[in-house]
């Protein structure tokens, strides 16, 4: 009889073979930049009406107010909610955790029209910090990336080297950026990211 046994792998990451370049030009930096994948975020597309009763309840499941500004993030603990349009959202949390949040979601949403969908595999996230990390980016960002203008608690969908992303600026104890991009370019931004970050990284001869 043959053997019909699946063996589970662990997932991999979309730059797994990545991590040593982005590891090798944050200590060749000297702490001007520090570049990492977050992998495995919890990722979830939430539409809603943004006037409806199911918003307010949505965020009081989760603990996490839906924003309504153009534009802006809330964050509550490890979860982010980002505004991507008037009635949709990006919830963003710890990798594991998208069964209990939609689950949450829906049940919170009751009879309102509501649609979920689970997104974590379509992106993976780069995490971009450090004293340069605005300069890295405003290289092939055409957003105006001073703090003034997009600080902390702000999030567009925007283009980076060409390739679509979603920015989001952490808090300012957190600093930096997250840059979601779709898994299928995130090879080629991070090539990019290394690359325009050459004049910051001054590796051992």
């Amino acid at each position: 009889m043959a053997d019909t046994t699946t063996l589970l792998r662990s997932p991999v990451s979309p730059l797994s073979d990545a991590a040593g370049r982005l590891a090798a030009a944050t200590r060749a930096s000297r702490g001007a930049i520090r570049l990492a994948e977050l992998p495995f975020l919890t990722q979830l597309n939430v539409r809603l009406d943004a006037k409806g009763a199911a918003a307010d309840a949505v965020g009081l499941a989760l603990d996490l107010p839906l924003p309504l500004a153009p534009n802006t993030a809330v964050r509550a603990g490890e979860s982010v909610a980002l505004w991507l349009g008037p009635d949709e959202w990006l919830i963003v949390g710890p990798p594991g955790g998208e069964r209990d949040l939609e689950a949450r979601i829906r049940e919170a949403a009751g009879d309102e029209p509501v649609a979920v969908t689970d997104v974590s595999a379509q992106r993976t996230t780069l995490l971009v910090t450090g004293p340069r990390a605005r300069d890295l980016l405003a290289h092939g960002c055409a957003l105006d990336l001073h703090p003034r203008v997009f600080g902390a608690g702000h999030c567009a969908q925007t283009t980076l080297g060409r390739t679509q992303v979603v920015l989001v600026a952490r808090d300012e104890a957190r600093a930096g950026f997250w840059v979601l991009v779709r898994s299928s370019f995130a090879g080629y931004l991070t090539d990019w990211l290394l690359d325009a970050a050459t004049e910051y990284v001054e590796y051992p001869a």
